[in-house]
């Protein structure tokens, strides 16, 4: 396999969408005042007001790591915690980032197919006011989560109003929010804002931008000094239209919906169209652009040699194969193919 060929590794293994790499050449014209000071962050603003609703403070940096730390800083002081999924990527694959660079400890919950609940989150409220514990202060979900399932409206509404009730805040890791808000036929707003998310990581990279996320304050009762954050942080761009632009052209004419329902139905097809297979079985719900499955150990490796995907679990023998902007039902029926072929049919 060459390192040119298509797979199924991460929705990070994409190219750049033409639209976006068109928008910042389009950028790269004559001087601009920087660190946000110009018109593509202006224009940027008023987009994500357009999505978020008026109130919405957006805050333009590098990586989703960086968002998540960012968030966890504005909301946390020293002393407090943040309750979320065990396999929430601020867990498992941020290199210890939220407790050493924002100081944030992590209070970690095993919930069904990556999920939390307002029951398991309650249970990890505890010590509150005992000078010796750590102090919960926010619940941080991953929407989509890190298993490809979606929270519900519902889900996340009871999930805001429980957080509210007991005095914390409510972060969504939103790497992948739009497919997750393709997924239920809703707008950005509707899966953030009108459901009590009081900050989120909104991610671009994932849906066919070069390399730009977001930090998305939504309510009064966090964000305060902010810039200050950002700076401090080390994620201050001083080039920032270049940032900006991605996100004009993402958030332009719902480019950002086209990709993310694409990502989506070729998750969908690749899942009908494998899952029947014997000895392959589909271990969580497929509902955005993520497709994990166990099949015979044998077949794993001769499969690595013709695409590109990781071996979630060694263990189990579970791989995950992820769909992106770009995967097209050529990829989809290649796949599908070689697993038949090698599963014995």
């Amino acid at each position: 396999m060459n390192s040119l060929s298509r797979g199924f590794a991460s929705d990070n293994a994409a190219g750049i969408h033409p639209a976006v790499l068109d928008a910042i050449a389009a950028a790269n014209t004559g001087h601009a005042f920087g660190y946000g000071q110009d018109a593509w962050t202006r224009r940027v603003e008023h987009h994500f007001h357009q999505h978020f609703g008026p109130d919405a403070r957006v805050y333009l940096v590098w990586g989703g790591t960086a968002a998540n730390v960012l968030s966890l800083r504005a909301s946390c002081r020293p002393w407090q915690a943040a309750i979320c999924s065990a396999s929430a990527h601020m867990n498992v694959d941020e290199a210890g980032a939220p407790e050493a660079i924002a100081g944030v400890k992590l209070l970690t919950v095993a919930g069904p197919h990556g999920k939390l609940t307002p029951e398991l989150v309650e249970q990890a409220i505890v010590g509150v006011g005992d000078e010796h514990a750590v102090q919960p202060r926010v619940v941080s979900i991953s929407q989509c989560t890190e298993l490809g399932t979606v929270y519900s409206l519902e889900e996340m509404r009871a999930l805001a109003e429980l957080a509210h009730d007991r005095g914390l805040l409510l972060h969504v890791d939103g790497a992948r929010l739009s497919n997750a808000a393709a997924a239920l036929g809703v707008s950005l707003r509707a899966v953030s804002t009108d459901v009590g998310v009081d900050l989120l990581s909104f991610g671009g990279t994932k849906n066919g931008l070069l390399g730009a996320e977001a930090v998305v304050l939504l309510s009064d009762r966090v964000g305060g000094g902010f810039q200050y954050l950002r700076k401090q942080s080390l994620h201050l761009a001083s080039k920032m239209r270049f940032l900006a632009a991605q996100f004009d052209a993402l958030l332009h004419d719902e480019l950002w919906l086209e990709l993310a329902s694409s990502a989506n139905a070729m998750a969908a097809t690749l899942a009908g169209a494998v899952g029947g297979l014997p000895g392959v079985t589909i271990t969580h719900p497929v509902e955005s652009n993520a497709v994990f499955a166990r099949m015979p150990e044998h077949s794993i490796a001769p499969l690595l040699e013709r695409f590109q995907f990781y071996v979630w679990d060694e263990r189990t023998a579970e791989v995950r194969w992820m769909c992106s902007w770009d995967t097209s039902e050529d990829d989809v029926v290649a796949l599908a193919r070689s697993v038949k072929e090698l599963v014995g049919l």
